[in-house]
């Protein structure tokens, strides 16, 4: 097949997978996060303090990191297709059922619940993507897929303002009718998983014989090409330092993306004290420019095949400019180097999976690698948010954890000068 025939393949492939993958994704994340918009109504109704909160948002990630493992293992035995499909119903009708809370205990219950059933699904996909794009076009279609966690929260958090306002609304608080709307589209679309989604390229009736086959043969070619001996088997994902070390960085990464995400309503809140609506306005436009800079970013490194200072350089400034915004005199100057702390921090998400699904090609345990890594990183999610709603509740101010936060994303920049090798992407 030549190069133009090959070029026509990913792009089929492209169109047809990634735009209904991102709105899986941008569903499953408006579902995770929207709690960060309820809680502008839900804390006073509920009497929650802010760390009462911060426990609610972070026992999401107990299960998920408990369940994240075992769910990828199945999904590589039963195909995507099946358990992607299990996953979006199970998730939808938890996010529904979070509408029906009466007190901090029900809210960390059916926290809990919504984190197991959503294990699997990030990891999954990113182990699907795998199994589609070759290495040279990887990081811009996982940048076009994680696009969709930034799109959820441009869309998502107007639109959770915006249903605020329906408070009221037949006897049911604002915030309730948030949860139980944003939920249904979850269960709608794990049946329409089950008609449509192909599980390999075999199986696409939209590609050709000739297609299909080069797509599999070349990924098949890039899997056995790759160093074997990192994992032969599920049980040696848990021995491999790189996958740890690979593990360490998304663990530093997720402090911005989890403990900025989830605070970043009320944060602004805090320092504006505007209304609920034109909050969740001021919320979306730092992951504008997150995907800005991830599509930019990951265009860039895939044609450069440069991947280790597309990785260090944007948390490096990331964790720099969240730093220096919280001693800034002006309101403005502060909110705009917030916009580009998260831009940045979300920038480095694609190249990050990149370098880290072509250092696993020709493992067996691909997806059990890929899961622990993102359960690893979770662990952020399960301390991050009570930590900082105790910083708040002690002191009154965000800034605490936020330059906790900073420091983090720091750190993982230099721990990314260490880990990927100069050119090629390859974890050293």
């Amino acid at each position: 097949m030549n190069s133009a025939s090959q070029a026509e393949t990913i792009g089929i492939v492209t169109r047809r997978l990634l735009p209904f993958l991102m709105l899986l994704y941008l569903i499953a994340y408006i579902d995770r996060s929207n709690i960060s918009v309820a809680a502008l109504q839900m804390n006073a109704d509920l009497g929650l303090t802010t760390q009462m909160y911060g426990l609610g948002a972070g026992l999401f990630f107990v299960t998920y990191i408990l369940f994240e493992v075992p769910s990828n293992i199945i999904l590589a035995r039963v195909g995507a297709r099946r358990w992607i499909a299990r996953i979006m119903v199970s998730w939808g009708l938890v996010a529904c059922g979070m509408a029906f809370i009466q007190n901090a205990n029900q809210l960390y219950t059916m926290r809990l619940l919504l984190g197991a059933a959503e294990a699997g699904f990030t990891p999954g996909i990113i182990f699907y993507l795998s199994r589609w794009f070759p290495r040279e076009n990887r990081a811009r279609a996982m940048s076009t897929f994680y696009m969709a966690a930034t799109l959820a929260s441009v869309i998502g958090m107007p639109l959770s303002g915006a249903l605020l306002k329906l408070d009221g609304m037949q006897g049911f608080a604002g915030w309730r009718w948030l949860y139980f709307l944003e939920g249904v589209p979850a269960v709608i679309l794990g049946f329409v998983v089950l008609r449509i989604l192909p599980d390999s390229p075999r199986d696409a009736r939209w590609l050709t014989s000739g297609q299909s086959e080069w797509l599999t043969e070349k990924i098949a070619a890039e899997t056995a090409a790759a160093p074997p001996n990192h994992s032969d088997g599920w049980h040696r994902a848990f021995s491999d330092g790189k996958v740890w070390a690979l593990s360490l960085f998304w663990l530093l990464q997720a402090f911005g993306t989890i403990g900025v995400t989830l605070f970043l309503p009320q944060i602004i809140k805090s320092k504006w004290g505007a209304s609920n609506f034109v909050v969740s306005l001021y919320s979306a436009l730092p992951f504008i420019c997150a995907c800005l800079l991830m599509h930019y970013s990951s265009r860039h490194s895939d044609v450069t095949r440069e991947r280790r200072l597309h990785l260090a350089l944007p948390m490096l400034a990331s964790g720099l400019l969240l730093a220096v915004s919280l001693y800034t005199g002006s309101v403005v100057v502060t909110y705009v180097m917030l916009v580009f702390a998260v831009g940045l921090n979300w920038a480095a998400t694609p190249i990050f999976w990149s370098v880290t699904t072509e250092y696993l090609a020709g493992s067996a345990a691909a997806a059990s690698s890929i899961a622990l890594i993102n359960s690893i990183a979770n662990i952020a999610g399960v301390g991050l948010p009570p930590l900082i709603g105790a910083i708040r509740d002690r002191s009154g101010s965000y800034n605490g954890g936020l330059l906790l936060v900073a420091t983090a994303l720091f750190a993982g920049g230099l721990l990314a000068l260490l880990l990927v090798k100069h050119r090629g992407g390859e974890a050293s």
